[in-house]
């Protein structure tokens, strides 16, 4: 699989990365297992997941993804094969310090994550939300303290702003703590202008690598949601008629339709292919129920788009003349 450096990092990281929030929540132990050494077969190394998944699941109270890959990392005893990233800062609690980027929370936060993947170390380590209630410099002191101490070597973040995330690259450079090395956006064909607008360009002038999440849509890149026709009896087709059964997003579909009929793939690989080529992006995030699913969107990554079908791609989504 196509290998790329992580932002300013000497880290390695496969061009797709296996998102593990299906993990213990839509997937079970046997089918993650699966998919995760299919991943690992085809040549993958980075699996990212989070504290909160999937606490929103009745029954689950979050840690269900970490325990799964912990599971599966002793059962195989390949935990050097794997760049493992996972965040902090969701609620895990009813408490009021059992969310955010405090030093207490992200101190009780790490061990905790650390119990359940079975490792002592964590190879990124991301803010999943901003915290405006927490000074800058306690959050990133702490995470600073958390990679010298050797429990997390690289630090990232999720769902920040662009003023806010170069708040924090100057808090780093300010107080000499490590920095945010990688962001990971929500970004895909339909909603671009959320990273395109400000985040794009302060990356690519600050070096950090961009890991988005959403790459396909929540599935609506896929093809399986059509206009007019019942929503597939899944647990996120609520949130992507709401999100992406648009006007826009149906003309976008359909310019992925278009190009995928062309090129012989699928519309998950055309959308997968799109963003995994485009300037300054690391590597997607994408999730797979099944080993056929996670095939799939390993073809997307190794696909390569001429200039016609990614232009074809880039008029249909483009937001500027929306």
């Amino acid at each position: 699989m196509l290998m790329r450096t992580l932002g300013r990092t000497g880290l390695k990281v496969a061009a797709l990365c296996l998102g593990g929030n299906t993990f213990g929540w839509t997937t079970d132990q046997t089918a993650s297992e699966a998919v995760l050494d299919a991943y690992l077969e085809a040549g993958g190394n980075f699996v990212d997941t989070a504290d909160v998944y999937s606490r929103w699941a009745p029954g689950n109270t979050g840690g269900e993804s970490e325990t799964a890959l912990g599971a599966w990392m002793a059962a195989r005893r390949n935990r050097q094969a794997v760049i493992l990233a996972t965040k902090l800062g969701g609620p895990m609690g009813p408490g009021p310090n059992d969310a955010g980027l405090s030093r207490l929370h992200m101190m009780q936060a790490v061990e905790a994550s650390l119990r359940r993947l079975q490792t002592d170390y964590i190879d990124l380590y991301q803010a999943h939300w901003d915290d405006r209630d927490t000074p800058l410099e306690e959050t990133l002191r702490a995470f600073d303290d958390l990679v010298r101490q050797g429990k997390a070597r690289y630090i990232g973040c999720s769902n920040h702003v662009a003023w806010r995330l170069t708040r924090a690259l100057w808090e780093s450079q300010r107080g000499g703590y490590v920095r945010y090395e990688c962001l990971q956006p929500k970004y895909n064909l339909v909603i671009r202008d959320e990273y395109e607008r400000e985040l794009e360009p302060l990356c690519l002038e600050q070096g950090l690598g961009v890991i988005p999440y959403s790459s396909l849509a929540s599935g609506f890149l896929s093809g399986k949601y059509r206009r007019g026709g019942e929503l597939p009896a899944t647990a996120r087709a609520a949130g992507v008629q709401k999100g992406y059964m648009t006007e826009r997003g149906f003309t976008v579909l359909a310019a992925v339709e278009k190009v995928a009929a062309g090129v012989g793939a699928t519309p998950a690989q055309v959308a997968l292919s799109w963003l995994a080529h485009r300037p300054g992006i690391t590597a997607p995030i994408a999730s797979a129920t099944t080993v056929a699913q996670l095939r799939e969107l390993v073809g997307g990554v190794e696909l390569r788009l001429d200039a016609d079908a990614r232009a074809t791609l880039d008029q249909a989504s483009d937001w500027r003349s929306a």
